[in-house]
């Protein structure tokens, strides 16, 4: 299907972080954008608020009129996550319209462009962000589908005016196979997902045929250590091909050098803290270096930075209390998180409220996740969030629990969490999860700016 050809989008499942931010790019185009997600959140809300008509019930008689019969110039977008009973997905089935998952339409929209495309199991977000940002405040612009909001720019999708654009390419379901990039990053391979590869080999191979997408004069860059051919390496080591030197903590911020074959950068001021974020941002300037940006304006980029949403997002910090929210909801994000709070904080007592993403995570990391978890001096653990799957059985929050060592620990609901909070009033608190943790946040913050 040609872009030039499309009129009319539906989304079903229009509230999912990717998926707004294509119908935000087509609503500014000027097509017709509806959709349909099952439940009304902040995001929707907005999406509301900017004109676009979104219905909150899976019924044919929910959809408007210009949506229930077949046209050609009307595109339909899905996400894997709605389910296969789906009324309103049925409908467009049953009635023959083009039904396109988001991979795929990110697919044709940067055919014809030079496409920087993001690619890992975790680090992704951040990484695609930081890439687009520097690209917008240098001037070099770009337009960017992001899987997470900004906070430079209040949104998860940048429109530029050249040919340009940076995407976040996701593994799930082998859906970045539909790109096919000039500059194509790895930033990690670990094992996830399952319910969909089976095993970490899989995977890998799923990330190598990502790799051979790119076109013949791309360039590849992996995360040191990442078994991928032909690739340029990043990371914060002596060994990397660009690297990060001299990390230290300065205040509450990260610096470190950038160094390659050509040139260096010193004294990187990055609001992000960790050493995972200091390596996100060791491969961005390495692509806009390579574009041609001029080092002192990516260095100026950098700096203003201002992070992406629920990632090591500061919610309070009066100086009585620290509140951070977290999207990690894999072992080894939970493992950087942690990390970077313990740099920043040494001597304070850290309580950490986790909701664990799906049976099937949980179960083939439960001790992975238990690890990282028995290293907070206190928590709190939610029930798991289902999203896309259903019960299975002997894996909930207790079998997760009882392979913990922490001794401060328990298993709760929401509203004992408040109340906790209320009663304790922890001086570091950590929310983690990608799940409806979100919910929670307001809340709390108001529970901590009221203590």
């Amino acid at each position: 299907m040609e872009l030039s050809k499309i009129n009319r989008v539906f989304f079903v499942g229009i509230g999912g972080i990717g998926m707004s931010a294509l119908a935000r790019y087509f609503a500014k185009r000027g097509q017709v954008v509806c959709g349909y997600d099952k439940t009304r959140t902040k995001l929707t809300e907005t999406l509301e608020q900017e004109g676009i008509l979104i219905t909150y019930l899976d019924e044919d008689s929910a959809l408007p009129s210009a949506f229930l019969d077949h046209r050609e110039d009307t595109l339909v977008v899905y996400t894997p996550a709605i389910p296969k009973d789906s009324k309103i997905l049925n409908h467009f089935i049953d009635k023959g319209f083009s039904l396109k998952k988001r991979s795929e339409v990110l697919g044709i929209i940067s055919k014809g462009m030079f496409c920087v495309a993001v690619a890992g199991t975790h680090g992704k977000t951040t990484t695609s962000s930081i890439v687009a940002h520097i690209l917008k405040d240098t001037g070099y612009d770009c337009t960017a589908f992001l899987g997470g909001i900004t906070s430079n720019y209040n949104s998860n999708v940048l429109f530029g005016d050249n040919n340009v654009v940076v995407v976040e390419a996701d593994e799930y379901d082998r859906s970045f196979l539909t790109l096919h990039p000039d500059v194509a990053v790895v930033t990690s391979m670990d094992a996830d997902h399952l319910d969909i590869y089976g095993d970490k080999s899989h995977l890998e191979e799923s990330f190598r045929l990502f790799a051979g997408q790119l076109k013949a004069e791309g360039t590849l860059y992996a995360h040191e250590g990442l078994p991928l051919e032909h690739s340029i390496s990043y990371a914060a080591s002596s060994s990397a091909t660009a690297k990060a030197e001299n990390l230290r903590v300065e205040g509450s911020k990260f610096v470190f050098d950038y160094v390659d074959a050509t040139q260096s950068i010193k004294d990187i001021s990055l609001m992000l803290p960790g050493k995972h974020n200091v390596e996100n941002t060791t491969v961005a300037i390495a692509i806009a270096l390579q574009l041609g940006i001029d080092a002192k304006k990516v260095k100026q980029a950098v700096a203003n930075f201002k992070g992406v949403k629920r990632r090591f997002e500061y919610i309070v910090n009066n100086g009585n209390q620290i509140y951070i929210d977290d999207y990690a909801h894999h072992p080894e994000e939970l493992k950087a998180c942690f990390d970077a709070v313990r740099q920043l904080y040494p001597d304070k007592k850290l309580t950490v409220i986790f909701q664990p993403h799906l049976f099937t995570r949980t179960r083939d990391f439960a001790d992975e996740f238990a690890k990282v978890l028995s290293t907070a001096d206190e928590l709190l653990l939610l029930e798991i969030y289902p999203a896309r799957e259903l019960p299975l059985e002997g894996i909930n929050a207790q079998f997760l629990l009882d392979k913990i060592t922490l001794t401060d620990k328990r298993i709760c609901g929401k509203d004992f969490v408040l109340q906790h909070v209320k009663n304790t009033k922890p001086e570091l608190i950590l929310t983690v999860g990608a799940g409806d943790i979100d919910t929670i946040i307001d809340p709390l913050k108001n529970i901590l700016n009221n203590a």
